[in-house]
């Protein structure tokens, strides 16, 4: 059946959605947590602890998934995630003990949200555009913002009028009602439909071929399996610079909420400052995924790092002075820049280790980055409460920033693939 457009825009439409919801579900344990502590009078490090024991399973997992993308493509990945995030967020209001909270909201959540979220849609989306790679990825993941400002304060309304445990509930069966049957609209590749990436005519036998954007071509030669991948440098500093982009993302995602009604905010005014993060990522993330096109990923690696750093600095000075201008700060630079990372993720690593075996070369770099994304908010809780404040983890997030945007220029994509604005230059 011929449509109206091209397919690709089908895939990040379907992306789109299953972003908004997917990755908020998650999200909302930020939202969960401070009632969770006030009703058990559980420690931060362990509550939080649920969350990070949940990256840890993704990062488990990771590999695996990327080996089942590339025997099955997305539709079977999909799925399995929606049936697992579902579950967890269903069974999680029988939680009365910690170990029950580390096996709803962290395995089965966690393996779900893998499926689901930045990983799982990052092993097939870039396969569908190659010139506005970056700018259909910042479109597909401008769903987070638009789920976050929308179901995140529907969940702290739940919360505040029923309770957390009514709110999982809610956020369980719209997983299931929702991105069950949307999904299978997925499919891996344009060329299993017929069609060329970006939408681009078949060429014709005697036409002219379009000027390549390989730089390395000696690299882009090769079939890169897992085993030639871990043999080399980039793949280790890609590793770094993805765990240092997760760890301080999800550092500051659980525990902003807490600390800023810590220091005086509102619950309703933090859940809002939380939503309104991903709100920013909409026009960051396209804005950013645009730009990433035509300058390099590397550059827009640097500034969404840059961003986080700028937030925990923002953050450190609310301890003494917590003014409305430096959370307005704080959420304008994490949302606006950090969410930039989301549209150049599966990018970076699609253009050094595109072929066969991306899915599980990508599953295992991710393996790394969401170990990050565990101890991320694990470190920050237990630096808590062995300190009392969180002046030092913040301050452990700006150098870890640092390292990532480093990582990433030395791995350099740029050196191996041209993107589109840099292709007459390479």
């Amino acid at each position: 059946m011929r449509l109206p457009l091209y397919y690709g825009w089908v895939i990040v439409a379907v992306t789109f959605v299953t972003m908004g919801i997917g990755v908020n579900a998650r999200t909302s344990f930020s939202l969960l947590y401070a009632p969770i502590i006030d009703e058990f009078g559980w420690d931060r490090g362990l509550t939080a602890g649920a969350f990070s024991f949940g990256f840890l399973v993704s990062a488990v997992l990771s590999p695996l998934m990327g080996k089942l993308m590339d025997r099955t493509g997305p539709r079977t990945v999909m799925e399995l995630g929606v049936v697992l995030m579902g579950a967890g967020l269903l069974l999680a209001p029988l939680t009365s003990q910690p170990w029950h909270l580390y096996l709803t909201i962290g395995v089965l959540v966690g393996s779900g949200s893998v499926c689901l979220g930045y990983s799982g849609q990052s092993l097939f989306l870039p396969n569908w555009f190659v010139r506005n790679r970056g700018l259909a990825i910042g479109i597909a993941f401008a769903g987070v913002g638009i789920g976050s400002v929308t179901l995140l304060p529907w969940v702290q309304a739940m919360i505040d009028g029923s309770g957390w445990r009514r709110a999982s509930l809610a956020m369980g069966l719209l997983i299931l009602v929702v991105l069950a049957p949307l999904n299978l609209l997925l499919r891996k590749r344009p060329q299993d439909m017929g069609l060329e990436p970006d939408g681009d005519a078949t060429p014709l036998p005697d036409a002219a071929p379009p000027r390549s954007n390989v730089v390395d071509a000696a690299w882009a030669a090769t079939d890169w399996t897992l085993g030639r991948a871990l043999a080399t440098a980039r793949f280790w500093w890609l590793s770094l610079g993805y765990f240092g982009g997760l760890y301080v993302w999800y550092a500051v995602q659980v525990h902003q909420t807490k600390y800023l009604v810590e220091i005086g905010f509102g619950s309703t005014a933090a859940a809002w400052a939380l939503g309104f993060v991903s709100l920013l990522g909409i026009p960051g993330g396209i804005a950013l995924g645009a730009l990433s096109d035509r300058i390099g990923r590397e550059w827009i690696w640097s500034m969404a790092v840059g961003g986080f750093a700028l937030c925990f600095l923002a953050l450190i000075a609310m301890e003494k002075s917590p003014a409305l201008w430096l959370v307005y700060a704080m959420v304008a630079v994490q949302g606006f820049l950090g969410y930039g990372l989301t549209s150049v993720m599966g990018a970076v690593v699609a253009e050094i280790f595109q072929g066969r075996h991306f899915g599980t070369i990508f599953g295992t770099v991710m393996f790394v980055a969401l170990s990050g994304g565990a101890a991320g908010p694990y470190v920050t809780g237990l630096i808590h409460d062995l300190t009392g404040s969180y002046r030092l983890a913040f301050m452990i997030g700006i150098a870890v920033s640092l390292v990532s945007a480093a990582a990433i220029w030395m791995a350099g994509p740029g050196r191996v693939r041209a993107v589109a604005g840099r292709i007459r230059t390479a």
